[in-house]
């Protein structure tokens, strides 16, 4: 277990699949007390559609953390979300049938996570995926799921890979002359210096708290020196 002696672990899971079905991927994110990126863990599926990559990176995530510490799983899927949190009881009563009578759909996986949520405290929270100020962790888990689908190679803290790219999917300002707008409105100004609504961590490798001043720079929220670098 990853996070031993902790009250409650923070955490972020995606799956990606480049052509639903296509070459997809999922990963997983572990916070530390700051619920900036730990730990974290991605891996390629081959072919596969998007809900198999998000089951599979919540089940990944289930298994990698201790069943006695609670836990908080951010997710930008509505269907995976959905499916442990609201469908899963009436799968289990009409015996892994849906309501209309048919098998249900990745049947394996969802009786693997029911197993591993069996007797623990576990938090689903749905964040809005692909947004230029995101919520930190999930972004980390899309953009690390995306680039395990494109690369089809496992990645993680315990093989010392880098932190993911970013994701192409999502969306650049396209907008350069609005304001932005105080939380969750995509576009802006790319000179604009904000405060920080969430911990993060910049391209150069170093984190950011929540209330410092960052701004956007070609690949993402940063420090406002280092796009001044990257300007000049």
């Amino acid at each position: 277990m990853i996070e031993p002696m902790r009250e409650r672990v923070v955490a972020a899971c995606d799956g990606a699949s480049k052509g639903n079905p296509g070459p997809a991927g999922w990963a997983w994110v572990v916070s530390d007390d700051s619920e900036t990126p730990a730990r974290w863990e991605a891996g390629p599926l081959g072919k596969a559609t998007n809900n198999v990559a998000e089951l599979t990176a919540l089940e990944r995530l289930l298994a990698a953390t201790d069943p006695g510490v609670p836990l908080e799983v951010r997710m930008d899927s509505q269907y995976a979300m959905k499916a442990v949190t609201t469908w899963l009881p009436g799968w289990k009563r009409n015996g892994w049938k849906t309501s209309a009578g048919k098998p249900v759909a990745n049947q394996e996986l969802v009786v693997r996570i029911d197993e591993l949520l069996d007797g623990r405290s576990v938090d689903f929270r749905y964040v809005p995926a692909h947004q230029v100020d995101g919520d930190p962790l999930n972004d980390f888990a899309d953009r690390a799921a995306s680039q395990a689908a494109k690369v089809q190679e496992p990645a993680g803290s315990a093989l010392g890979s880098a932190a993911p790219p970013p994701s192409p999917d999502t969306p650049k300002s396209s907008a350069p002359r609005r304001k932005p707008a105080a939380s969750g409105q995509r576009g802006g100004s790319s000179s604009r210096t904000i405060k920080a609504k969430f911990p993060g961590r910049c391209l150069c490798g170093r984190s950011y708290a929540a209330g410092e001043p960052i701004t956007k720079n070609a690949q993402g929220w940063g420090h406002p020196e280092c796009r001044t670098a990257e300007a000049g």
